[in-house]
């Protein structure tokens, strides 16, 4: 009697073990799969957190260059028509007397003024004399359609159409050996929202690149400093695909502080096929919608 009540007991055991794996063991697994994930996802984003302060901190990014007196020139020209920017761009007074009186200021760079800085980079970009009209798709293959791009037929703020002020203001005194650096740089740096580098400046973002270029030329910046310059500003006019670009470097071990900026802006990783490469490879952000630039004034 006793031997048989032990194996009933025995039996009951492993049948009440069996049960109770068979009921909480997937429950057991989905929970602990659960907290994994959640972990995971709150390790990214802190990684997003602490990147998006090296791409786009709030306090944005000052440029080694200054306003100057472009703003008035720019005006007098007619390639700004003070009325129409005025209506198009919110500006602060500080940006006001920027764009009609000058300043000596060094341009600065955030999320609150960039779509200031893109416009009137864009009019310098577009006004400005240079080797990129001259040499470039422009000026050769493109140079009966010229009015037919975003960055001139999307030039609604001027006196008269774009075409008119293309390539015919000496702004920048640039010499023919700075002209010539500027065309250099402007065939490694490209947009996300065009296929093209600034050597062929078919959008406004492109034109405005390109004018910071040659500001930045003309003053004799370190050539791996106006890279620099250049990936802040195109950071805050693609916030979002900088900071998956940023985190793409993270992940593999770079941080954004050490990127080399000429690499990120070229084809890779800043013309639109490298950058949608990189948002594939990289996958949502979690919490992160920062928009990016749109192409019209």
């Amino acid at each position: 009697m006793r031997q048989k009540i032990l194996i009933l007991v025995a039996f009951l055991s492993v049948g009440a073990t069996g049960l109770l794996l068979g009921i909480y063991t997937p429950q057991f697994q989905t929970s602990f799969e659960q907290i994994t994930e959640e972990k995971k996802l709150e390790e990214e984003k802190g990684r997003v957190e602490r990147l998006t302060a090296l791409v786009l901190p709030k306090d944005g990014f000052e440029l080694s260059i200054s306003w100057n007196d472009l703003g008035p020139k720019l005006i007098k020209a007619g390639v700004i028509d003070q009325k129409k920017f005025e209506s198009a761009v919110q500006m602060t007074d500080e940006q006001k007397k920027i764009l009609t009186e000058g300043s000596d200021q060094k341009i600065k760079i955030d999320s609150t003024n960039s779509q200031f800085v893109v416009d009137f980079l864009w009019a310098l970009g577009l006004a400005q004399k240079s080797i990129v009209y001259e040499e470039g798709p422009l000026g050769t293959q493109y140079k009966n359609k010229q009015g037919n791009f975003a960055s001139t037929g999307g030039w609604t703020l001027g006196k008269k159409d774009a075409v008119n002020y293309l390539n015919k203001f000496d702004l920048i005194a640039l010499t023919p050996d700075q002209q010539k650096l500027v065309g250099e740089i402007a065939k490694n740096i490209y947009r996300p929202c065009c296929g093209n580098s600034t050597w062929f400046p078919d959008c406004n973002h492109g034109m405005a690149a390109l004018a910071a270029i040659e500001l930045l030329v003309f003053n004799n910046i370190p050539e791996e400093q106006i890279y620099r310059e250049v990936l802040k500003l195109n950071s805050f006019w693609f916030p979002d695909t900088y900071l998956t670009t940023a985190v793409y470097f993270n992940r593999n071990g770079t941080s954004w502080d050490r990127v080399n900026a000429k690499e990120v802006l070229g084809d890779k990783y800043s013309s639109s096929r490298g950058a949608s490469d990189i948002t594939q490879k990289v996958g949502p952000l979690p919490g992160k919608d920062t928009g990016g630039g749109s192409c019209g004034a």
